[in-house]
């Protein structure tokens, strides 16, 4: 006899209720601080050329992020969020998919972007929205999308990409593909109503997705003890029977090792994974935002302690895999290529104004040609407010 409703059968003949914390669910770590391994632990199977990669990576993305926090606070972009302290969850999370997976992301995942191969330049036109950018200035800045390296191009609104991960990977599923879609998001991101219904969609229809959670502890200023009283977004998934484990998200190791796994598994057994890195959101919420307001430099401090960036350096001098003097040379030399690439992609024009009403239709219908004119029309009234350069109004 079939069970319509689909839940246990077992039964119990006095009232018991299941405590809160009944489900708690363990972080894997493997790395220690010193860059040695914890006792017990086993380093996943990583060549020296993967493990440089993920290194270079992260420390292209530091550099990045503390050249272009300053490029906006001097007014030369208008926006920009940092992932100070999550560099190996994304880095080492995108080093473990084969590159014709593809990435959805939230909106602190450029350390995975890189690991695929965009450029330093791709970065600087994305930035500062010119001709050169891949979006035609259509997004505001960090909201990068390659399709070539097959990262959808980042949306504003919350929880928007996992629903759409789900449907992706169930598409890859019933094409036959071997390929599997990594769907990044916060904890917070975990409170919207996308959440519920793209981890339900995916565990009933089998889609092999990986749910990314980077558990950062803050919701911009919202602490995570605010949000839930759960054990963190793990066990939300085991709710919907989906598998899930935890992870350390500043252990480069631990991260690179849980989400190779976890493809494993979502492409031999067909349905989806979730996996939850803790790791700190060292710096700001976005440059709009100032921690100081709602988190003490104490308690900062205590997980700058933690950086995996300095972590995973250990553990490759360790294994004799970099030397130290040619690091500092080369991240030297990096700052100064960043530098070098600001100046540049700022110089570059703007899209023309005519792309805006492109790409939707074959031929724009006559509401937008009229919207564009008026545009124009705005823009000629008031040169002084809208600079521009010559024939970027075509």
């Amino acid at each position: 006899m079939t069970n319509p409703s689909n839940a246990s059968t077992t039964t119990v003949h006095q009232a018991q209720f299941t405590g809160a914390h009944a489900l708690s669910i363990p972080t894997l770590r493997i790395l220690q601080d010193d860059g040695t391994l914890f006792a017990g632990a086993s380093p996943p199977v990583l060549d020296r050329d993967t493990a440089l990669h993920i290194y270079d990576s992260m420390v292209f993305i530091r550099v990045l992020d503390e050249r272009m926090l300053a490029a906006q606070r001097q007014g030369r972009i208008s926006f920009y969020m940092q992932c100070l302290g999550e560099e190996a969850a994304a880095v080492a999370s995108a080093a473990a998919l084969d590159r014709h997976d593809m990435i959805m992301a939230q909106y602190r995942e450029q350390g995975a972007l890189r690991y695929r191969g965009f450029t330093l330049e791709q970065f600087m036109n994305q930035l500062f929205s010119n001709e050169r950018d891949l979006g035609k200035g259509r997004q505001m800045p960090v909201h990068y999308g390659s399709r070539d390296i097959r990262f959808m191009t980042i949306s504003s609104p919350l929880g928007t990409q996992i629903p759409q991960a789900s449907g992706y990977a169930y598409a890859q599923r019933l094409k036959g593909e071997s390929n599997t879609t990594l769907c990044y998001f916060g904890e917070g991101a975990a409170s919207e109503g996308d959440f519920h219904a793209g981890l339900n969609m995916a565990a009933v229809l089998r889609a092999p997705v990986i749910f990314f959670c980077r558990n950062n502890g803050y919701a911009i200023s919202t602490p995570a003890s605010e949000q839930f009283i759960g054990d963190g977004i793990a066990c939300r998934a085991v709710g919907y029977g989906i598998q899930a484990i935890r992870v350390d998200g500043a252990d480069a190791l631990a991260v690179y090792e849980a989400t190779r796994l976890a493809r494993k598994l979502a492409l031999e057994q067909q349905e989806p994974v979730l996996v939850e890195a803790i790791a700190y959101r060292l710096g700001a919420h976005s440059s709009s935002d100032d921690p100081s307001g709602y988190r003490s430099r104490e308690e900062e401090e205590r997980w700058r302690k933690q950086d995996p960036i300095a972590r995973f350096r250990r553990w490759l001098l360790n294994q004799g895999w970099l030397d130290e003097a040619a690091d500092q040379i080369a991240t030297d030399a990096l700052r100064q290529e960043v530098l070098e690439a600001v100046k540049e992609a700022e110089q570059v024009p703007k899209p023309r104004l005519d792309s805006l009403i492109e790409d939707v239709y074959v031929e724009p219908p006559p509401a937008l040609k009229a919207q564009l004119e008026a545009l124009r029309e705005h823009i000629r009234r008031y040169p002084d407010a809208y600079p521009v350069t010559s024939g970027r109004l075509d």
